[in-house]
């Protein structure tokens, strides 16, 4: 018995020792595809992998602002850009949760005063980037000095007369149908959707400094700030004309509240399993097209799995975020550069605990 227990102690012992100098090896790996963001001068990278529940790998590269030199942590907030999509589809997965809407929808149900040929749009018709919506920035005025915001993206669509294409025959991103989903939140809930994403989602989730960040109205704790490479030094660049609009760019987090988030997701904390399945599957549009995109989220191959991203890309800000439900791994890269599309290193880190 003596000897068997003393076998027993060496095998455990063995294997710990393995599991730790795997680790250290997959660390180092990660350093060296983060290497381009190592500079502790320069703006760099937030980055996190979640395994089974756990977080298996942080690390901050380089500073959240060239002016005060402060180091990346894992609290540093990051403007998300396009990333924020999956948070407001969630919003209207809420509500349809609660039955004050249905995704069949027509936006003539919501608002009285829009041109005719935008009315017939269902919700799952933006949700799913169908809608064949002008992106706002293409009608901009050549002479606006003003910050837009959600409620002006709508007005712009009456600068136009008609759709990219016939609703619902094909996909387009669009970030006009995330500004106009976000407003549809506010007509149903009653609430801006600042608030309604903090009382529903942030709140009950614990992601404390998480915010829909509004100018003048809240703060972003802990703030990296945007920057672009511009004749051969790092500018701030943080803000532009578009940058105050909410629905499709405008949260702020870190990434160890955003742990919390996909927890919730894959758990289905928030809605039925049904639903966010749904939300990270392709589309099917009512002509037969399929579309690698499903509420908030793309859906794209990588390796042997189909699974959800999203990509985040503003004024100074590039973000990834791979997802991989069925494996409970994740990965987001987080950075406050104009430099680069973070998810080749999302691809790369991924590969390391997927091919094992």
């Amino acid at each position: 018995m003596k000897y068997k227990y003393i076998v027993i102690l060496f095998l455990l012992a063995s294997i710990n020792t393995f599991a730790q100098s795997n680790k250290k090896k997959i660390a180092s790996a990660i350093d060296k595809i983060m290497a381009s963001y190592k500079s502790e001068t320069e703006p760099g990278a937030s980055v996190l992998v979640l395994k089974n529940n756990k977080v298996i790998f942080k690390k901050g590269y380089g500073v959240s602002d060239i002016n005060t030199m402060n180091p990346i942590k894992s609290n540093t907030n990051f403007r998300l850009a396009s990333v924020t999509k999956q948070f407001t589809a969630m919003s209207i997965l809420l509500l349809e949760k609660k039955r004050k809407l249905s995704l069949e929808d027509t936006l003539s149900k919501f608002f009285s005063f829009i041109p005719p040929y935008i009315a017939k749009i269902k919700i799952k018709d933006l949700l799913t980037h169908s809608s064949g919506l002008i992106d706002y920035e293409d009608l901009m005025p050549a002479d606006q000095i003003t910050q837009l915001h959600d409620t002006n993206c709508l007005q712009l669509m009456s600068f136009a007369d008609s759709l990219y294409f016939p609703l619902g025959t094909q996909y387009k991103y669009s970030n006009t149908g995330y500004a106009v989903l976000a407003l549809i939140v506010e007509q149903v809930s009653g609430k801006p959707f600042a608030q309604f994403v903090k009382e529903n989602i942030f709140k009950p989730l614990g992601m404390k400094t998480s915010v829909a960040f509004q100018e003048g109205k809240n703060m972003v704790a802990n703030r990296a700030y945007g920057h672009s490479f511009e004749n051969g030094n790092w500018k701030q660049t943080d803000q532009n004309l578009t940058s105050a609009v909410l629905g499709d760019g405008g949260i702020y987090t870190n990434v160890q509240e955003y742990t919390k988030w996909i927890k919730a997701l894959w758990n289905y904390k928030l809605i039925p399993e049904v639903t966010q399945q749904r939300a990270w599957s392709k589309t099917t549009l009512n002509n037969g097209n399929v579309i690698n995109y499903g509420y908030g989220w793309h859906v794209e191959d990588f390796l042997t799995f189909t699974h959800p991203f999203h990509d985040g890309s503003s004024i100074g800000f590039r973000n990834s975020v791979g997802l991989f439900p069925e494996q409970k791994l994740m990965v987001i890269v987080l950075t406050n550069r104009n430099e680069h599309d973070p998810i080749e290193e999302v691809h790369k880190i991924a590969s390391l605990y997927l091919m094992q």
